[in-house]
């Protein structure tokens, strides 16, 4: 009989990864997203009936139950950026996660991976980071031997920063930098769920893992590959944290007063505070190198899902060869 696992946000950037590489395995998938009407695609990544979308909020104990009934593990990919209505830091994050880990112990479900992030820390004074590090405490109590993937910022054709940042410099000359020199470890979406992947199959030892891949750029580094994958330029204006604290602060002011009619996609006073500090992995845990996993390079990856933010789109190669041979 096919084992199975629930995904808890399987239709998100990582987790549909995971899903994709689960069903492969022969697992069977259930999907447990807010939104399950709009997560049907998931369906493909198997056989028929192998890939199952469900309703579940994780924010309510009775919908968390009955999404993980008769599950074999549960894999946790839910987190936020930016606060939302109830959908805060505090209840996805921190109690949504361990709300997943209490009801899974009480299934019987003894393999759980939840993904955090590089950077959570209980003393950190990001609320983001803090509620990481609160989800990743209440996933131990509970789940013991849980394995915890903390990756740095992920790529991927489907990320919210890249695709984000090269949208900005097709339509503007200028792209404004916050934390222009702090550092990041990218790494990309598969290499994460590749990992995932080796815990729910019970290869990958319990604990925490640090995931960065094998370059680390300063925020300024990466826009440069970015602009050069992309064949634009554009004035990389930095921006002093003084500034951004304030544009942040009057951001979120924003959506405040305006009861959540205005979201603040944009930046937030917690974002700044993130940017201040450096995203890549400390040594303190293992890695990549401990799970057998070689990761990606950015570079070998970018061209693929960037190329539509080129001036000429998927002709820009063709059109520079034909270049070539004129000369």
């Amino acid at each position: 009989m096919q084992k199975l696992v629930t995904i808890f946000g399987g239709s998100g950037f990582v987790g549909r990864y995971v899903a994709r590489r689960l069903a492969k395995r022969g697992w069977r998938i259930r999907v447990a997203v807010r939104r399950p009407n709009e997560a049907h695609f998931v369906r493909m990544y198997g056989s028929v009936g192998q890939v199952e979308p469900v309703f579940a909020n994780i924010r309510d104990d009775a919908s968390v139950a009955a999404a993980l009934s008769g599950a074999d593990a549960v894999v946790n990919c839910v987190g936020v950026l930016a606060p939302s209505g109830k959908n805060g830091f505090e209840a996805v994050q921190a109690e949504g996660a361990a709300r997943i880990a209490r009801l899974a112990a009480a299934e019987g479900i003894g393999r759980m991976v939840q993904i955090s992030a590089i950077g959570a820390g209980v003393d950190s004074d990001s609320e983001y980071a803090r509620t990481k590090a609160a989800g990743e405490r209440g996933v131990l109590e509970h789940q013991p031997d849980a394995v915890i993937l903390r990756p740095s910022i992920i790529f991927g054709p489907e990320d919210a920063f890249f695709n984000r940042f090269a949208g900005m410099a097709r339509m503007a000359p200028i792209l404004p930098l916050v934390g222009g020199r702090t550092r990041f470890q990218p790494v990309f979406v598969d290499d994460v769920a590749a990992a995932a992947e080796m815990a729910v199959e019970g290869s990958a030892r319990p604990g925490i893992y640090e995931l960065g891949g094998p370059d680390v750029d300063t925020f300024r580094e990466l826009m440069q590959v970015m602009l050069r994958t992309i064949r634009r330029r554009a004035l990389l204006l930095p921006v002093p944290f003084f500034v951004a604290r304030i544009m942040a602060w009057l951001l979120d002011l924003g959506q405040t007063v305006t009861g959540g009619l205005f979201h603040n996609g944009i930046l937030t006073r917690d974002q700044v505070r993130n940017l201040a500090r450096d995203n890549i992995v400390t040594g303190e845990h293992p890695g990549f190198a401990e799970l057998g996993i070689q990761p990606m390079a950015m570079e070998a990856v970018l061209p693929d899902y960037l190329w539509r933010f080129r001036p000429s789109g998927q002709y820009a190669e063709i059109k520079e060869s034909a270049r070539n041979l004129k000369t």
